[in-house]
């Protein structure tokens, strides 16, 4: 142990003892060795946005954001992560925070937390994988954090998936190079409640499978092609009468194709008591211009199925009478590197509704068939 002139001096004066200042030097040691391997990563997300041609009033429907005409601090994430390690039994931590619209949005009940699990290895062939508490849905091509997806607003599969869970998830790799992922998880409920339950707590939970598989070298020209499929079963924060939902994700992705394009599909299917209520497609492309420059396109579509639309948000924005409901939506997003650890991009999206005119709200508000909007997103990573 190590002492200063003036902690010397103290302790001879009869000011402290050298056993209190050991004891604080080790307390001091054990907290530095906790935090140690900690990072602090986040973002600021900021958008300027423009529903073009829509009148005063009405609500024009844009997955993932928030506010109407103008400009929007859309969230402040803020994240704390330690990782495991490489130990047999090793263990870390992620506790994300998300401030602002999108954390409102959410609907977790408890802002501003996104995500806060416990991260354990445990030594069980290859290594087991263990996270305990709030974590992000493995499920989707597109994720919540909006810098994270290749372009600003979300396709309509993605309003169909959970965002987050309260439970345990499991993973495990193994094949060769460890290229096939299984995932298996147990959660309260489909919902981004955290802490939610059903009535019937103690045998109405929430169930999540899935399998992701990424080409090894020894795939050839196969190489770098990955394919998922994921399952979520169960209800939603509230009571047992509730219906029991099924949510299935199957999408897959290109590596960079001759060292500029890359390509991906994902399908969601919604059902509530075993009958698809909605069924979306996606298909994505993204361009590498050069080495500043990107273009991100996306072909979406929705088919709602049900004789009303689906009691959830945001697919039930759209809101515009009764039967089948289906939607096709482009969205082209220019993506220019500029400033460093900025993600500056303008995005135009065209909405158009198949399945003809109707009164309602939403962005099909007096019988209009087409939607379109504008939007300038300006992202801080740190």
């Amino acid at each position: 142990m190590k002492l200063n002139q003036w902690t010397v001096g103290l302790a001879a004066a009869g000011v402290v003892s050298l056993a209190s200042v050991a004891q604080a030097e080790e307390a001091k040691n054990q907290v530095l060795t906790a935090v140690s391997g900690t990072t602090l990563s986040g973002y600021v997300n900021t958008a300027a946005r423009w529903n073009m041609g829509t009148p005063a009033g009405v609500t024009q429907f844009l997955n993932g954001a928030n506010g109407a005409d103008g400009f929007n601090l859309d969230g402040v994430n803020v994240t704390l992560s330690k990782a495991a390690g490489e130990g047999e039994f090793a263990a870390g931590y992620k506790a994300e925070l998300l401030f602002g619209a999108d954390g409102n949005n959410l609907g977790s009940g408890f802002a501003p937390i996104k995500q806060a699990y416990v991260n354990l290895k445990a030594p069980v062939g290859n290594g087991l994988d263990i996270k305990l508490g709030v974590f992000d849905t493995p499920t989707g091509y597109e994720v919540f954090n909006a810098g994270d997806n290749p372009n600003y607003t979300r396709s309509w599969g993605n309003t169909l998936e959970s965002t987050i869970h309260t439970g345990v998830l499991l993973s495990y790799m193994l094949g060769t190079d460890n290229c096939i992922t299984l995932t298996a998880g147990v959660a309260n409920t489909t919902d981004n409640v955290i802490n939610g339950r059903v009535a019937s707590a103690q045998t109405q939970k929430t169930y999540i499978g899935g399998i992701a598989i990424t080409a090894p070298e020894s795939a050839g020209f196969l190489k770098g092609y990955s394919l998922s499929a994921f399952v979520v079963d169960g209800r939603a924060t509230g009571a047992v009468a509730g219906p029991d939902t099924t949510a299935v994700y199957v999408g897959a992705s290109s590596p960079e194709i001759a060292e500029r394009v890359k390509l991906g599909v994902a399908l969601d299917s919604f059902m509530r008591n075993g009958f698809t209520d909605t069924l979306t497609f996606a298909g994505y492309a993204s361009i590498k211009i050069n080495d500043k420059t990107k273009l991100n396109l996306r072909g979406d579509y929705l088919d709602n199925n049900a004789s009303a639309p689906v009691g959830f948000t945001p697919p039930a924005a759209l809101a515009y009478g009764n039967g089948n409901i289906e939607v096709f939506t482009s969205t082209a997003t220019l993506d220019y590197a500029l400033w460093e650890n900025v993600t500056s991009r303008l995005e135009y999206r065209w909405d158009h509704a198949l399945s003809g005119r109707r009164a309602g709200a939403g962005p099909f508000a007096g019988g209009r068939v087409n939607a379109n909007q504008l939007v300038l997103n300006v992202i801080y990573k740190f």
